[in-house]
């Protein structure tokens, strides 16, 4: 049974009520204090005070102060008016009853109201640091482009400048090609006159020019006769066969059946198939010959994957992709174990690969696509890129629009980058 405190005094004024209520040694606080507009309530296990008001008070501004043993309260009355008492008189129990619950109910309805806007506030201040985000990621990015922007402007000038350098030295070079051309192309004209002047003036001992009747000719005579006889011209060039060897065809096969693109085609991927494996002898010298094996690689990668072991999975994929770098699911797989890593960049790079050599799009890779677009818009939303994470999974639902998981996932996305989530 509780120990009702009756010892209190109180005095008024027409606009307030003022309640002393000692504590009898007690130690109170806040939360030992309940109060309506009609009803007040202190209770200090064993101790209770109930107090049925006399008429309504404002129970948002009025205090309550504890200290040197005492609780002060100043209640501020609804109407301003004098009452002649400072509960209520000559009430039955029934409507004390009532009294009580209605305050109580009042202040759970009153408390659920706060919790309610206290839940807008925070969601409000929740949409406006995601909006001040957004808009931080936009102006970051914004200036990432603007910086990239002046770089590429920079680098083309300096490219163009180059080219112009380049233009005038060639235009120099011709140019002096030119005159050293016009100048040999001079000393040859002037060789040439030289040696037909040493060939027309005769030599200083001789004072008579006899000459000689040339054969055929009669009374002619000719005064280069003689330095014809003593010049030799070259023999003709010796007559000679080139043999040209052709390469011998790898297929045999008739004209009217020859296939030259496809045998090409074939011959080039063996080729860059051969380069492939031998690419890395010295990493798979150690290796059994299973383990050359691409589809044994990712089996094994698979059964990692299983056990939790994603470092040991990620090796194995690997060393698969070095052996075989068209496989789509090698990438798919990798992908997820960098998922779990927390690698999310390369799971990004691994996904987009994996899109990337899953085309065309056909029936039969529609749950890898799904697949490769789920987990490369789950490595961008991870990443805080709500707006490239929808994208991919909105493609994602688009290929198979029955997925209540892509589904729901993809309502989230929204819910985040709309400010509007919800507490599940």
């Amino acid at each position: 049974m509780p120990v009702w405190l009756r010892e209190c005094s109180w005095r008024q004024s027409a606009s307030a009520v003022y309640l002393s209520l000692p504590l009898r040694g007690l130690r109170a606080t806040p939360a030992n204090i309940f109060c309506t507009e009609r009803y007040l309530k202190v209770s200090i296990p064993p101790y209770l005070f109930e107090a049925i008001l006399y008429a309504p008070i404002d129970d948002t501004n009025s205090t309550a102060k504890i200290g040197n043993g005492v609780i002060f309260f100043t209640l501020y009355k609804k109407e301003v008016a004098m009452w002649d008492s400072l509960t209520l008189v000559n009430a039955n129990k029934e409507e004390l009853q009532y009294l009580r619950e209605n305050a109580v109910l009042k202040a759970h309805e009153k408390a659920k109201e706060e919790t309610e806007a206290k839940k807008v506030t925070k969601q409000e201040h929740r949409k406006y640091a995601l909006e001040a985000t957004m808009k931080l990621e936009e102006a970051e990015r914004k200036r990432i482009e603007d910086l990239k922007e002046k770089e590429r402007q920079k680098v083309t000038k300096e490219l163009e400048l180059w080219k112009k350098q380049q233009k005038d030295a060639e235009k120099q070079k011709k140019a002096q090609k030119e005159v050293e051309l016009h100048q040999e192309v001079e000393q040859l004209k002037e060789k040439k006159k030289e040696k037909m002047n040493e060939t027309r003036i005769p030599n200083e001992g001789t004072s008579k020019i006899t000459l000689k009747p040339a054969k055929g000719c009669h009374g002619s005579y000719s005064m280069f006769s003689d330095n014809l006889k003593d010049e030799q011209l070259p023999a003709p060039r010796s007559a000679a066969t080139i043999k040209v060897n052709f390469t011998s065809r790898v297929f045999p096969t008739a004209l009217r059946e020859s296939r030259v693109a496809e045998e090409e085609e074939w011959l080039h991927k063996q080729a860059e198939a051969r380069r492939t494996v031998s690419a890395d002898l010295s990493e798979l010298e150690d290796l059994k010959e299973e383990e050359k094996n691409p589809d044994w690689l990712k089996d094994k990668g698979n059964k990692m994957f299983a056990t939790g072991n994603y470092l040991a999975a990620v090796n194995a994929y690997n060393l698969a992709v070095q052996l075989n770098n068209q496989l789509p699911l090698l990438y798919l797989n990798r992908a997820a174990c960098h998922l779990k890593l927390k690698n999310l960049h390369k799971a990004i790079e691994d996904s987009s690969k994996a899109l990337e050599l899953l085309t065309p799009p056909v029936p039969d890779n529609e749950s890898a696509r799904v697949k490769a677009y789920v987990r490369r818009g789950t490595a961008f939303c991870q990443l805080e890129l709500y707006t490239e994470g929808l994208q991919d999974y909105e493609a994602a639902l688009k290929i198979d629009p029955k997925n209540k998981t892509i589904e729901k996932d993809a309502e989230k996305i929204r819910h985040l980058i709309h400010g509007t989530t919800q507490d599940s």
